[in-house]
């Protein structure tokens, strides 16, 4: 399967991906770092001290006060950041409605696979590091953010390599990586996000309290979203073979569309009360139009507020 589709990253090409809190990396780049050194911005004046270098004084404020002071700045750094790729079970439907790629109709996980290469190159292009984490009912394959170009080899193969597998357990999985990314940068979840909610949103807060800005792609099928069918059928569970049920859908449309509705609503809700950008995708939907339309909003966001 070709992941990097030319016409795909080239709607994306131009938008980057910047973080919209304070990140922290090594080597001088485009996003704000929280510490403070002599470098590009200019932050605050802060009064002279024995030791400090005397080509940072502000000769203008001495000239106005009579006293020494430092010119501080704002440190520009790379974004660092890890994308996680759930590969259970769920993910391995494919809806009649979802979009087509070279005439295949994508699965979730090919819709995710799409989205996090499609990511990861756009990342690697603008000098960010980028890891990856593939999982389903544990942790799969751990790659570490780099930023290096020949590191997107190695997250392309493992994300190409990777097929959906057992059942889901996200929360665990999020608290694992929460105490392994000990430096702030930006999480991106791309799930169906099939678990019990509460816990998820509580391992969704444990990024946030780590300092991680959190990008959350809710990717699920349109038939899951508006549950189409209209005679009776067989279901089975993607990820627990054995549990099947032959149901007339009409009889428990209205129940199931209300529960899509609540985990959706308080999915969306839990995240924008922990300030984690929320973005649900439907696989009707293709998935390069999709992932522009979200970059394009949020480097008009991060522009408004500053990247602050």
């Amino acid at each position: 399967m070709r992941l990097l589709d030319p016409d795909a990253l080239a709607k994306i090409h131009r938008l980057e991906l910047i973080a919209r809190g304070l990140v922290e990396g090594f080597v001088s780049g485009r996003h704000r770092s929280p510490y403070k050194g002599f470098s590009v911005e200019f932050a605050e004046h802060r009064q002279y001290v024995p030791g400090d270098d005397i080509r940072n004084l502000d000769w203008r404020v001495y000239g106005k006060s009579d006293r020494y002071y430092i010119k501080e700045y704002i440190e520009e750094t790379n974004l660092r950041s890890v994308i996680l790729l759930d590969a259970s079970g769920s993910m391995r439907y494919t809806g009649r409605q979802a979009a087509a790629h070279n005439g295949h109709r994508l699965s979730k996980f090919e819709y995710a696979q799409f989205l996090a290469a499609s990511l990861a190159h756009l990342m690697i292009n603008q000098q960010d590091a980028v890891g990856l984490v593939t999982f389903d009912t544990k942790i799969r394959r751990y790659i570490p953010s780099r930023s290096r170009v020949t590191h997107l080899r190695v997250i392309l193969d493992e994300i190409v390599n990777t097929a959906p597998g057992d059942e889901s357990a996200l929360a665990p999985v999020f608290h694992d990586i929460a105490e392994r990314a000990h430096r702030r940068g930006l999480i991106i979840v791309i799930s169906d996000l099939f678990d019990d909610t509460e816990e998820i949103l509580g391992a969704l807060h444990h990024f946030r309290y780590r300092k991680h800005e959190v990008l959350l792609l809710h990717v699920m099928a349109e038939e899951e979203l508006t549950f189409p069918f209209d005679r009776w059928s067989m279901f089975r569970d993607l990820e627990l073979e054995a549990r099947r049920v032959q149901l007339d859908p009409r009889a428990v449309r209205a129940d199931y569309l209300e529960r899509v509705r609540r985990f959706v609503r308080d999915i969306e809700m839990g995240c924008g009360q922990m300030d984690a950008d929320y973005v649900p995708l439907s696989t009707k939907r293709n998935f390069d139009v999709a992932l522009a339309h979200y970059l394009a909003s949020r480097k008009t966001r991060t522009k408004g507020l500053g990247n602050k």
